[in-house]
């Protein structure tokens, strides 16, 4: 198998194996070797990521091994407690048990459910995921946080390391140019908060810069931020940059994961500009420019963000925590009061 792998987990916790490579889908197994599994429940989304679900329950079929595919919603649809409740319901309907596998295909919404759902299915069950978006690939299949939305983003959620992620370039690259935009936005934040290289290829080629180059690295910077923090203790909430502004921008004005976290990253740069000195500002915002992500919010109902902005999940008894930039590749967490809020919804079009 020619593929690029890349361990993410402590030495304490079950690791996951990232496989990154072209031709992946077709890889067989797909699943670890495991003597004890008799079935496999496949959960996808609609589109590419069910006819690909469709093809490896073809495939585990002609093992031996049962196997049945259930689609789920579009997008954030998957990731309500109405639709983890109706797959609960298949699961046991399957008769999938504690050593049988999860497998899940699509874009973030699809991980997110399904890693939700295995770790929560029989106290827990194995998982893997078939990542069929950029956006998926870099950020919400790597590291083991699962969640679904009930009244915020991500608000119920628990810590499950899926046991292997498959990340096929070749189903990446098919991507549409909108889609592909979204995954770049998370790509790029890890160049900003840990590989600068991340930032100078964006930079230079924009969306169309190399999966084959972007995807291995900022898998590489999740990675090993998870490895050392897999709980979100300390050096893990840097991978939220962006997300605190971005994610109420986000839920209260409808808008795609990416948009929300380019505007929230310019936000937190507003504010790193302010509190930390950030120098870089200029640039940083010309990136997020360059690969045709917004930098500004549509109107939106003021009440409303400083309610989302409140039930961060990154607040503390201190009060709201961002995470800040000191340089590209150098990130800090740090508590910010309501005059930095201001100031960074300023910066992208929102005020009081």
């Amino acid at each position: 198998m020619n593929a690029t792998l890349i361990t993410v987990g402590p030495s304490h916790e079950p690791s996951t194996e990232v496989v990154i490579g072209r031709d992946l889908v077709d890889m067989d197994p797909i699943v670890p070797e495991r003597a004890s599994r008799s079935a496999v429940g496949i959960l996808c989304q609609p589109g590419v990521p069910e006819t690909i679900g469709r093809t490896l329950m073809d495939r585990f079929r002609t093992t031996g091994l049962a196997a049945d595919v259930l689609v789920l919603p579009d997008r954030d649809d998957a990731k309500t407690l109405a639709q983890v409740d109706v797959v609960y319901g298949w699961l046991l309907d399957k008769g999938i048990s504690r050593f049988d596998t999860l497998v899940a295909v699509g874009g973030g919404a699809a991980t997110d459910a399904g890693g939700f759902i295995a770790a929560t299915y029989l106290r827990g069950i194995e998982s893997v995921y078939v990542s069929t978006t950029l956006l998926g690939a870099v950020d919400a299949s790597i590291g083991g946080k699962t969640g679904i939305n009930h009244g915020g983003k991500n608000l119920v959620g628990a810590f499950w390391h899926p046991r292997r992620v498959v990340i096929d370039l070749d189903v990446l690259d098919r991507l549409p140019e909108h889609v592909r935009r979204e995954g770049f936005a998370e790509a790029v934040k890890t160049g900003f908060i840990g590989d600068p290289e991340i930032v100078e290829l964006c930079e230079k080629d924009g969306l169309a810069a190399r999966l084959d180059e972007i995807v291995p690295r900022s898998v590489a910077v999740k990675a090993e931020i998870v490895s050392e923090d897999f709980r979100e203790a300390d050096r893990r909430a840097f991978l939220n940059y962006g997300h605190t502004l971005g994610h109420a921008v986000e839920v209260c004005g409808g808008l795609s994961h990416g948009d929300a976290v380019g505007i929230g990253m310019v936000a937190a740069a507003a504010v790193s500009e302010r509190r930390r000195g950030f120098g870089e500002r200029e640039r940083h915002d010309r990136v997020i420019t360059q690969l045709g992500l917004a930098i500004r919010a549509p109107q939106l109902d003021r009440v409303a963000i400083d309610q989302l902005i409140r039930r961060d999940k990154k607040r503390d008894s201190t009060g709201i925590r961002m995470v800040l930039l000191e340089r590209i590749g150098r990130p800090a967490l740090q508590a910010v009061d309501a005059t930095d809020v201001e100031h960074g919804l300023e910066a992208i079009g929102i005020s009081s």
